[in-house]
């Protein structure tokens, strides 16, 4: 039976189907910080879930939602009221998006910044092989929110306790709080979102409480992958209409890999084209 650390974990199955047959349904898993970060980065899992019988789409939130900045009606808020508003909302996204189950792991930010607290690591491995993913979805590792590289970090730890053949296929890394425009084409993960705009707007538009005081969450996301859509060729006619870009994680699965490393090595190849760019037509 699947355990998880926190008191107030909750499993929230939008079909109310039992457990054990939701949960081994699940083909493409997303493990984000907070509360709405599932719906901004991995779009491209969602719709390729969604009214679907052969695919799936769970999500982790880990994260308990107590330090989200907070105006107008919610102004006066206390943080465990704030905790009740974000659960709920992410349950209406979860509903809206006909996800196989999400996970609300309940876990304060410092447990998850902090490497020595191993509950979190628990935690994931537990869903991991309760789902069984083949593609899981998370933040990029040059993300410039504390929380979300610490949640990529230990969803990487959680992945390699997993015997090999137990692990998934792929793990991307998404774009929130920094995109990933920079990196060099051939280290670009496409994923297109085209279809669903109105499903798409209408998963993120639940987060009242993120959006409310004039933070447009919505609008800066729906813009940015139109921007990369249009920005991503110099020399052709749109591909796509909406576009996310991701950097592939799957590498660091193995043992011997280094988060930093790989991260630099993108930027290495980064500095190289610009750098051969400007030689050339200097």
């Amino acid at each position: 039976m699947l355990k998880l650390s926190h008191p107030k974990a909750e499993i929230f199955v939008p079909d109310a189907l039992a457990l054990e047959q939701a949960l081994p349904r699940t083909t493409h898993l997303a493990v984000g910080a907070h509360q709405d970060d599932l719906e901004f980065m991995a779009a491209h899992g969602i719709l390729e879930c969604f009214a679907r019988d052969d695919r799936w789409f769970t999500g982790v939130v880990v994260t308990d939602g107590a330090g989200s900045p907070r105006d107008l009606e919610y102004r006066d808020y206390s943080d465990e009221q704030m905790k009740v508003v974000r659960v709920r909302e992410q349950k209406k996204a979860a509903y809206v998006g006909e996800y196989a189950a999400q996970f609300l792991l309940s876990h304060p930010s410092s447990a998850v910044k902090d490497p020595s607290a191993g509950a979190v690591v628990d935690d994931l491995v537990a869903i991991l092989r309760a789902c069984r993913p083949g593609v899981v979805y998370t933040h990029n590792l040059a993300d410039k929110h504390d929380t979300h590289v610490a949640v990529t970090l230990r969803l990487l730890a959680a992945c390699r306790r997993l015997p090999e053949g137990e692990r998934p296929t792929r793990v991307i890394g998404c774009e929130v709080w920094r995109d990933l425009d920079w990196l060099v084409d051939s280290d670009k993960v496409l994923m297109a979102v085209d279809g669903h705009e109105n499903l798409q707007a209408a998963l993120m538009g639940v987060f009242d409480s993120q959006i409310a005081g004039g933070k447009r969450y919505d609008l800066g996301t729906a813009g940015r992958r139109k921007a990369h859509a249009t920005y991503s060729e110099s020399h052709g006619t749109d591909q796509h209409s909406a576009v996310i870009w991701g950097m592939d994680l799957t590498p660091l699965l193995q043992a011997d890999s280094d988060p930093t490393e790989l991260v630099l090595s993108h930027i290495r190849r980064f500095e190289a084209d610009v750098t051969a760019r400007l030689k050339k037509l200097a």
